[in-house]
């Protein structure tokens, strides 16, 4: 097999890249944070990102995308955790945007998927709830039909980006088994909330909510599709991870080359230099791994479940060692909000618990 990137690849990965150094530095991702008026993320740069066909290249020409792959995302994604670019591409395209793909009809994809790959407006997937851990077949949201729609009532927690969302993925329990809707964000209640690493989500409110037939997502059963959904999300977040642990590598690197201790560069001290080689054995680990996980991710196959948990068990001890050596080699500054360091520590974090934390994976390895 050859792990070679196509030409369109490498020009891809060079595009975003050069997007992260000069549009979206880790400076503007820290001004979005700190803005309490704003949503986190710029609505004109996810326009941009639409124009440049990032948001439409994992989705198959008929469904209105570029007809690429998921490899195509997970390079996109590897190159925006590198400078930490805020805009919602793991919660938009992949989760909600690939719930649309997967479970809606061609007209729903033209209505509801294709304006989010144009980039005007962005999707989350609800699917989590209080007390449930990772678990996406306990639902206690319930889908009761009225009329010619159904009423939904539950709560949704931990909702990627529902505070800003259009339109939102909502996993229901009805007499029938799990259905998925789609709801207008203006119609359900969200309350915001602010994640450990500065991006924003929301719990979500769906008391009382009518839904037409028509925004029931009926192309595929309910949980196949969020079965395979969260594998895609899983994998995004190994693929992001790596971007994030290969900053977080460069910049302790860096730092030792600079930093004196009584007059000596610190990077001299054979005990460091051993544990930046640690690092980078992690690094070098992830980056292994993260290439089967991206690849068997659009796979049907048993052997999908298996490698993307692997991927994630990798991710969560691999990549949590580079961030705890970043922060130790940094020293007292590590541990300062004004450091950079400090942000990428905090979305390693995040990525680890994002669709499976490492105890789920590893059981669900154990299963595979």
């Amino acid at each position: 097999m050859d792990f070679d990137l196509s030409d369109d690849q490498k020009m891809l990965v060079k595009t975003v890249s050069d997007f992260g150094k000069k549009e979206s530095t880790v400076e503007r991702f820290r001004k979005l944070r700190d803005d309490a008026e704003g949503i986190g993320w710029d609505r004109a740069t996810w326009k941009k990102m639409g124009e440049l066909g990032w948001l439409s290249i994992p989705f198959p020409e008929e469904a209105g995308g570029l007809g690429g792959s998921f490899v195509d995302a997970a390079l996109i994604l590897e190159q925006l955790g590198k400078t930490l670019v805020p805009e919602p591409y793991l919660a938009s395209v992949v989760l909600g945007g690939h719930a649309l793909w997967l479970g809606g009809s061609a007209e729903q994809h033209e209505q509801l998927l294709q304006p989010m790959m144009e980039g005007d407006t962005t999707l989350a997937l609800a699917y989590a709830e209080p007390g449930i851990r990772f678990d996406p077949r306990c639902c206690a949201t319930t889908a009761k039909r009225e009329g010619d729609g159904w009423r939904l009532e539950g709560e949704k927690a931990f909702v990627q980006n529902g505070h800003a969302a259009d339109h939102l993925v909502i996993a229901a329990m009805s007499d029938e088994g799990m259905q998925l809707f789609v709801v207008d964000g203006a119609d359900v209640k969200r309350r915001t909330t602010k994640h450990i690493d500065g991006h924003r989500g929301a719990h979500v409110d769906l008391a009382g909510v009518v839904v037409p037939e028509s925004r029931r997502l009926v192309a595929r059963p309910a949980t196949e599709v969020l079965e395979r959904v969260l594998d895609f999300g899983a994998a995004a977040t190994v693929a992001e991870g790596l971007g994030v642990a290969f900053s977080m590598l460069w910049m302790t690197v860096e730092y030792l080359k600079t930093r004196e201790q009584f007059d000596v560069k610190i990077g001299t001290f054979q005990a460091l230099q051993h544990r930046a080689v640690e690092m980078f054995v992690e690094v070098e680990l992830l980056k292994s791994i993260n290439v089967e996980s991206m690849i068997r991710a659009s796979e049907e196959g048993p052997e999908r479940p298996a490698a993307i948990s692997a991927a994630k068990l990798q991710l969560a001890q691999g990549g949590q060692l580079v961030s705890r050596q970043a922060i130790q080699l940094h020293g007292g500054v590590g541990v300062t909000d004004e450091h950079d360091v400090g942000l990428y520590f905090k979305r390693m974090h995040a990525l680890v618990t994002l669709c499976g934390d490492e105890a789920a994976h590893v059981a669900r390895y154990a299963e595979s």
